[in-house]
């Protein structure tokens, strides 16, 4: 059987918490994508097109998964796309606490589709993408908390270089 899961979010930036759990879950099912909300209501720091390509190239190395994007209902777009299995990140209590009523009215609204709760590994269960906004944003080290690429975009964005133009460096005596 192939069976497509979905994994969305916001991914403002895409951590290794995410990261983990795409990769977990690319092992686990046939194909995964990886489904960016536009989410407008959240005042993201990087645009959609900004965060599909940064998540594209954290992927890549994934044959099975894609990167698409998607507004209003994520159970719709579930549909639309054919998907048996949502996936669903939890870190702590309180992400339970959202996610569970989330996913009861889904599988009021489409109970063909099963909603996956899963736990990031430890050492990322406290990595969110606000915090990793907000260290970003006072100049702190968040090398531990996102991939390479991505914290490479977030010094771009946050010193206001455009996307695809090298970070100046300081200079060396």
């Amino acid at each position: 059987m192939n069976v497509l899961a979905i994994y969305a979010g916001t991914f403002d930036p895409l951590t290794l918490g995410h990261y983990d759990l795409i990769e977990r879950s690319s092992e686990l099912f046939e194909r995964v994508v990886l489904a960016v909300a536009v989410n407008a209501e959240k005042n993201p720091l990087f645009s959609l097109e900004e965060r599909m390509g940064l998540a594209r190239s954290v992927v890549g190395q994934f044959g099975n998964v894609e990167v698409d994007s998607f507004n209003g209902l994520l159970i719709e777009y579930a549909r639309r796309r054919g998907a048996r299995i949502l996936i669903r990140g939890l870190r702590a209590y309180s992400d339970f606490d959202y996610e569970f009523p989330m996913a009861l009215t889904n599988r009021k609204l489409a109970p063909e589709i099963e909603t996956l709760f899963m736990m990031p590994k430890e050492i990322h269960s406290y990595v969110s993408s606000s915090i990793v906004r907000t260290v970003a944003r006072y100049g702190g080290d968040i090398s531990d908390f996102v991939p390479p690429d991505i914290e490479a975009a977030i010094g771009r964005k946050l010193s206001g270089v455009p996307p695809g133009v090298a970070a100046p460096t300081e200079a060396r005596d």
